[in-house]
C-alpha cells in the first residue's frame, strides 16, 4: 500500500510539472523540427503553423492522458490528429509523422529529470514509450482511412472517366477528371472483354492495373455489368498491352480497339472494341486477344456504321477507283471458290494477270484475296460497296 500511495504522489508531483511546462513544449518541438528536418523546412508557413498544433495537441493528450494514469488510450488519435485539416494529410507523409513524433520524444526525454518528480523518472519514461507507441499506431491508422478514402475516390473518377469515353463525352471536364488520377499517356488504346465469374469487379480492375504496371503501361478500367472497358496508355504495342489484361478478364473474347493519338480521341477505339466484343460470337475462333480491325466483317453483320464506313471508304473504293477489272477479277475468282484457273476461263485472260490483280487488290486494301479470313471480309466489303452505290445513284 505505500508504495502504491508513493507512486501515485509521485505521478501526481510529475503531472504538475508537466502542465506548468506544457506550453514551452509545443515551441521547443517546432524548433527541433526546423533544426533537424529538412522536409519541415521546406513546408509553407500555414502548414507548419498546423503542425505546431498538433505537436501542441499531442503534448497535451499526453499530459491528460497521464494523469489520468493512462486509461484514456482510445481517444488518443482523435485528439492527436484531429487537430489538423484533412489538406495536411496530403502534404505530410506517414514517414514524416513518424519524425515528427520522434522529435517532439527527444524534446521531452532531454527535459525528463526536470519533468519528473524526485523518482519518478522510469515511470516518465515508460510512459512517453507507451504512449509513444500508441500514437504511431493511431497515426497509421489516420493514414490508412485517409487511403481508402483518396481510392474510393479515385474508383469512382476512374468509373467516371470510362463512362464519358464510351458515352462520347470526351471534353475538357473529362480531362481534368483524368489529370486528377494522373493520367498523361499518349497514345491510348481501349480494350473491351468481360468480367471473371464470382469476382467482385473491385478486384478484377486491381488485377487489371497490377498487370499492367508490369507490363508498364497506365490504364483506366471500368466494370458495366459483365462487360469490363480498360483504357491503355503509353507508347507500347496495343496488342502486347492487352495479353496480361486479357489474362485477367473472364471467359470469352477480349477485343483491341485502334490506337489513337491521346484520350481525346479514346472514343473512337472505344466504339470499335465495344462493337468488336459485341459481334465476336460471328467468330468463335477469334484469337485472344483480338484487333477490332479483325472483326470488320462481324461487326458490320452486326449493324456497326463505323465498320459498315470503313469497308466502303477503305476497301471498295480503292478497287472502284483502280477499274472495272479489278472489281470482276475479285468477284469471279471469290465466286468461283478461289480458283485461278476457273477465273482465268470465264474472263478470258491468262492466269497471271489473275495473279497480278489479285495482288493490286492486296496493295491497294492491305487485304489479300488469296487468304481465307481476308476473302471474307473483301466479300462482305463488295457487298457494301454495291449497296452503298445503288443507295448514291438512287439519291443522284
Amino acid at each position: 500500500m505505500v508504495n502504491t500511495a508513493n507512486e501515485a504522489e509521485i505521478r501526481e508531483q510529475t503531472t504538475q510539472r508537466l502542465e506548468k511546462a506544457m506550453g514551452t513544449f509545443g515551441t521547443a518541438a517546432l524548433a527541433s523540427m526546423e533544426e533537424q528536418l529538412p522536409w519541415f523546412r521546406r513546408m509553407p508557413a500555414d502548414q507548419r503553423s498546423w503542425i505546431g498544433l498538433v505537436a501542441q495537441a499531442g503534448i497535451a493528450a499526453f499530459v491528460e492522458w497521464f494523469k489520468s494514469n493512462e486509461r484514456s488510450r482510445p481517444a488518443i488519435a482523435g485528439e492527436v490528429f484531429g487537430t489538423a485539416p484533412r489538406e495536411l494529410l496530403r502534404s505530410i507523409k506517414l514517414q514524416h509523422t513518424i519524425d515528427m513524433i520522434r522529435v517532439i520524444i527527444d524534446v521531452v526525454e532531454t527535459r525528463l529529470d526536470e519533468l519528473a518528480a524526485p523518482g519518478g523518472e522510469a515511470q516518465l519514461r515508460e510512459a512517453i514509450l507507451r504512449y509513444t507507441r500508441d500514437v504511431a499506431f493511431g497515426a497509421a491508422q489516420v493514414y490508412a482511412r485517409a487511403a481508402e478514402t483518396r481510392a474510393a475516390w479515385d474508383a469512382r473518377l476512374e468509373a467516371l472517366v470510362v463512362n464519358a469515353v464510351l458515352r462520347d463525352e470526351v471534353d475538357d471536364g473529362m480531362h481534368s477528371w483524368a489529370a486528377a488520377l494522373g493520367w498523361t499517356s499518349k497514345p491510348v488504346t481501349v480494350i473491351a472483354g468481360f468480367t471473371p465469374e464470382d469476382e467482385e469487379p473491385e478486384v478484377t480492375i486491381d488485377q487489371m492495373q497490377l498487370a499492367a504496371r508490369r507490363a508498364r503501361a497506365d490504364v483506366l478500367a471500368g466494370v458495366q455489368g459483365h462487360r469490363v472497358v480498360v483504357i491503355v496508355g503509353g507508347d507500347t504495342d496495343p496488342m502486347e498491352a492487352a495479353r496480361p489484361i486479357a489474362a485477367k478478364c473472364g471467359p470469352g473474347p477480349v477485343v483491341v480497339g485502334p490506337q489513337v493519338a491521346d484520350l481525346y480521341e479514346s472514343t473512337s477505339s472505344a466504339r470499335a472494341a465495344v462493337a468488336g466484343l459485341r459481334a465476336a460470337a460471328g467468330w468463335p475462333d477469334a484469337p485472344r486477344p483480338v484487333l477490332a480491325t479483325e472483326l470488320l466483317p462481324e461487326r458490320a453483320l452486326d449493324g456497326d456504321d463505323d465498320a459498315r464506313g470503313y469497308l466502303v471508304e477503305s476497301v471498295y473504293n480503292p478497287m472502284l477507283a483502280a477499274g472495272a477489272p479489278l472489281l470482276d477479277t475479285l468477284t469471279t475468282y471469290l465466286e468461283q471458290g478461289s480458283s485461278l484457273e476457273a477465273t482465268a476461263r470465264l474472263l478470258f485472260v491468262h492466269p497471271n494477270t489473275v495473279r497480278y490483280r489479285l495482288r493490286r487488290v492486296a496493295e491497294l486494301t492491305g487485304l489479300a484475296p488469296t487468304d481465307g479470313r481476308n476473302a471474307f471480309t473483301l466479300r462482305i466489303a463488295l457487298v457494301l460497296g454495291r449497296f452503298h452505290s445503288r443507295a448514291a445513284r438512287t439519291t443522284g
